[in-house]
């Protein structure tokens, strides 16, 4: 095969910091792992009970491209009912991954500018890159919050779109109304799209979720199931945003991702209505275990949300660490996979808690040694 026939799009994605991390881990025998970027515990029983009866009743083939209809209109009055904008419509996608696809495809122009704060959901970048759009990095570190004041320096006459996570993957940085506040009315000000990926909005721990939504009507939300039903495997996400972009997207998905997996989709409708409560309430109590074992010796800053904690490096690089960590059994993610900085690891509390236990014991280990 000629290297010539790659296309130059795909020289522009960087694989080799998730690589480099198999890589290391390749030897390891019955790792902690603590690098998991997904719940652990299986989707509830209810949830799956409403798959097989989806797939048992013959619903296999291609539903309508948008959804359909019973969870559709379930998710639509669910937001209007939350923030009653007129222009508002909801769509369903073959997960939020591929919602991001559809949203940067169907936004992005070559050489445009999109924000995106670093740290980042490794996705991000290489989205825009793939579309032919110019990722602009604006620092979040010391605190990982979002410092408007940066996000306006940053925005010159390409500046397209900014993307906000909050709850943030790596940092579990939860982002407060303040600040959304303040984001939502810059994007709105300098008319920049604003997608908010709130994937991870259901666990929100020291604070109530708020989206910048509910001060910019143009806000473009990407949501799913994955992480609130520990549905990742199962490819169902949903879109919400003015109707003339969300009309866009679902073109796109007509010729792209075609639908969400029918049968999934009414397994997501009995999803709606099951109270995933506890499983909040675990998490946010190995948060705090974690918090309370490692809080003294590590420099650990956001960790309101999500399931994970990024920490920094106590000595070397988040790289050197991650490696000392992998040689003494322990499956962490090294800081740089998502962001421009190599100081920090990334820590997935979604783990078992005699697995967290473990972690923990290494963890001290490694600063008792240095």
């Amino acid at each position: 095969m000629k290297e010539s026939w790659i296309a130059d799009r795909m020289h522009k994605i960087d694989a080799s910091g998730i690589r480099k991390v198999f890589d290391l881990a390749a030897n390891m025998k019955n790792p902690v792992n603590l690098s998991i970027g997904q719940p652990h515990f299986d989707t509830p029983q209810p949830i799956k009970e409403a798959l097989y009866k989806a797939v048992d009743e013959g619903k296999n083939a291609y539903s309508q491209t948008q959804g359909i209809a019973p969870l559709l209109q379930r998710l639509q009055s669910d937001v209007d009912a939350t923030y009653g904008h007129e222009n508002r419509k909801a769509f369903v996608s073959s997960g939020t991954s591929g919602a991001l696809m559809l949203a940067i495809s169907a936004l992005v122009n070559p050489g445009e500018e999109v924000i995106i704060f670093d740290p980042f959901f490794v996705m991000y970048k290489h989205l825009v890159s793939l579309a032919g759009g110019v990722p602009v990095l604006v620092s979040t570190y010391p605190d990982f919050k979002v410092d408007v004041a940066k996000v306006e320096a940053a925005i010159t006459d390409k500046t397209k779109l900014i993307i906000c996570n909050s709850p943030a993957n790596p940092t579990g940085q939860v982002g407060q109304p303040v600040e959304m506040e303040a984001l939502a009315k810059l994007a709105k000000e300098k008319e920049i799209v604003l997608i908010s990926d709130e994937i991870y909005r259901s666990f929100c721990y020291d604070s109530e979720f708020c989206s910048p939504t509910t001060w910019n009507e143009d806000t473009i939300v990407i949501d799913g199931f994955s992480k609130s039903h520990s549905m990742t495997g199962w490819r169902l996400g949903f879109v919400h945003g003015p109707q003339e972009v969300v009309q866009q997207m679902i073109k796109l998905q007509q010729f792209t991702f075609v639908c969400a997996p029918h049968p999934v989709q009414w397994a997501g409708l009995s999803a709606l209505d099951y109270d995933i409560s506890s499983y909040v309430g675990e998490y946010k109590e190995k948060r705090d275990f974690m918090l309370q074992e490692l809080g003294d010796d590590f420099d650990i800053r956001g960790a309101d949300g999500a399931f994970y904690l990024f920490v920094k490096a106590p000595w070397g690089s988040g790289t050197d660490f991650t490696k000392k960590a992998i040689e003494n059994n322990l499956l962490i993610i090294p800081g740089n996979v998502f962001s421009s900085q190599d100081t920090h690891f990334r820590i997935s509390y979604a783990a078992e808690q005699k697995t967290l236990e473990r972690g923990v014991e290494i963890l001290k280990k490694l600063i008792r040694e240095g």
